[in-house]
């Protein structure tokens, strides 16, 4: 059970609500973001003594009646009610090291795929594999190091992101919130892990950016169904991004396509023939 992390993460479900969305008369008198503990204590049928202490991380693990009733006040979703049971102890928690090791079927099936690019990202945001397509069209991984292949720390480089760092894609911004909500998960789920801890504390440290999003506790990011790149030879490619969740290894294959005749299709086509010398042109 981490105690301050479910503390903080109540808090900020907490305040995010209004007295109207749960059905309570609104006060113009009101001098605290969203509801009061009390209200959240009523709605779910607890004491509000006991709810407090949650918050501030000094109650004992709740039961998963409690959290149920929580979740429901709080009107969590299922990604956030399933993130609740994983901080409070009340769901299977890897306490070991993410995965970072790639299926060879997986790495084959890469290699396979027609006019696809495709890489293999980690719980923790590392690029562990890709075919000669996804090296053309974002960058060659090759000869990066772990830490340069890591997307969040491409995300978050520092005080002043550039769209640069990202492959010129067009939705930068809502990439970054979705690397920190999934960080949010990967930390609940391998709390003992360095190579997780580690990350989030040098981003927290170095970005404001990713500190800011950090506090907010968000923890379900929207699908990203399309993306575009703003590749320097062949100029922006839009293409549909599908993710699959490789669940044995909690590892996500990600696949960028185009409609077969369209444009975008045809740059992919044009990548895939360029092959290296497009890689060479992103140094």
């Amino acid at each position: 059970m981490d105690k301050q992390e479910l503390g903080a993460f109540l808090r900020s479900r907490r305040e995010r609500l209004r007295p109207h969305d749960v059905g309570l008369p609104s006060s113009p008198r009101r001098r605290t973001p969203g509801l009061r503990r009390e209200e959240v204590a009523v709605l779910a049928h607890i004491s509000t003594e006991y709810y407090i202490r949650l918050e501030q991380g000094r109650a004992p693990r709740p039961s998963g009646d409690v959290l149920a009733a929580i979740s429901d006040a709080l009107r969590l979703t299922e990604a956030e009610s399933g993130h609740l049971h994983v901080l409070s102890g009340t769901a299977p928690n890897r306490t070991g090291l993410h995965r970072r090791d790639v299926r060879p079927s997986v790495l084959a099936l890469l290699e396979r795929l027609p006019q696809t690019a495709g890489i293999v990202m980690s719980a923790a945001c590392e690029v562990l594999a890709w075919n000669d397509l996804a090296a053309a069209l974002m960058k060659d991984f090759a000869p990066l190091t772990p830490e340069e292949r890591n997307l969040a720390r491409q995300a978050f480089p520092g005080p002043r992101p550039t769209e640069t760092t990202l492959y010129g894609v067009s939705d930068a911004a809502d990439f970054r919130a979705s690397v920190v909500m999934q960080l949010h998960t990967t930390l609940a789920r391998y709390p003992t892990d360095p190579a997780v801890t580690g990350l989030v504390d040098d981003l927290r440290d170095r970005s404001p950016d990713f500190a800011r999003l950090w506090e907010r506790h968000d923890v379900q990011p929207a699908p990203t169904l399309t993306k575009t790149f703003r590749h320097p030879i062949v100029g922006d490619v839009t293409v549909d991004c599908d993710t699959l969740t490789l669940t044995e290894r909690d590892q996500h294959l990600v696949l960028y396509s185009a409609p077969p005749g369209s444009p975008d299709a045809e740059a992919l086509a044009l990548l895939n023939v360029l092959g290296t010398q497009a890689s060479d042109y992103l140094h």
